[in-house]
């Protein structure tokens, strides 16, 4: 399906059966595909299932326009509105969890049911104070480590039929990494520590005990600042923990969802 945002781009988003909306989210680079696994899991337990393609990644436009994360926001919040959805869960990996955090902060979490962050620190750069940040990158590093690759981001290999369903539409769409430099960058500019502790609603981490990204560690500590706040950490897993770990990141998807 297609959707046109306020500032006029195009983006791609599936949505599938009824009951309580699950919104998701995908991370720099990736697109709704990598979520292959987790589909039809959550329509079988009975929720509706949102899952949008950002700009400039899938089967979204590709433009050099709002290449930030609080137009990621804007853009999640006018397809919510548009489908007048009734307190969704948020549930986002990677930049996508960062670009729920954006959501939080501009429009509050009064219609939302729970999040859940996969695999994202709250803050890239590392600091004295907070040594949970994108590998060992401090400000002296910014922003041009963030024009460089990132390197690898699983630990193992995805499934196999995720993995030939991302690069069917790979091969369909390319990604533009050039293009997106300016959103990497604004995306590692943010601290979304604040938003976190405001939070009123059931939030919880799922984290790769081996993401190449991010000690797993920061699950834990960014959890306890919420009020209901929880984290879990998947062995054997790096950054994109659902699908390198499906069985075992649907079992803990689905046991939080029950406690809602």
């Amino acid at each position: 399906m297609q959707f046109l945002t306020s500032d006029h781009v195009s983006l791609d988003y599936t949505d599938e059966g009824t009951g309580q909306a699950v919104v998701i989210l995908t991370g720099f680079g990736g697109s709704k595909d990598i979520w292959l696994a987790q589909i039809p899991v959550l329509l079988q337990a009975g929720y509706r299932v949102i899952n949008l393609d950002g700009r400039c990644q899938g089967l979204s436009e590709h433009t050099a326009k709002g290449l930030r994360i609080s137009r990621r926001a804007v853009d999640a919040h006018e397809l919510i509105t548009h489908l007048e959805l009734d307190h969704p869960i948020l549930l986002g990996n990677s930049m996508g969890a960062s670009t729920w955090f954006a959501y939080l902060s501009l429009y509050g979490d009064n219609n939302i049911r729970a999040v859940i962050d996969v695999d994202q620190t709250p803050k890239m750069i590392n600091t004295v104070s907070w040594p949970y940040g994108f590998k060992q990158v401090q400000w002296r590093d910014f922003p041009d480590y963030f024009k460089l690759p990132l390197g690898r981001s699983t630990y193992k290999h995805i499934d196999d039929a995720t993995y030939a369903r991302v690069k069917a539409i790979e091969t369909q769409a390319p990604f533009d990494s050039a293009l997106m430099v300016p959103l990497l960058i604004n995306h590692a500019f943010q601290d979304w520590r604040d938003v976190i502790k405001q939070l009123n609603v059931p939030f919880l981490i799922i984290a790769g005990e081996q993401s190449p990204y991010f000690d797993s560690d920061f699950a834990a500590v960014t959890a306890k600042m919420a009020r209901h706040g929880q984290s879990l950490v998947i062995p054997e897993a790096g950054h994109i923990v659902m699908a390198e770990q499906s069985a075992a990141f649907n079992e803990a998807l689905l046991t939080f969802l029950k406690t809602l």
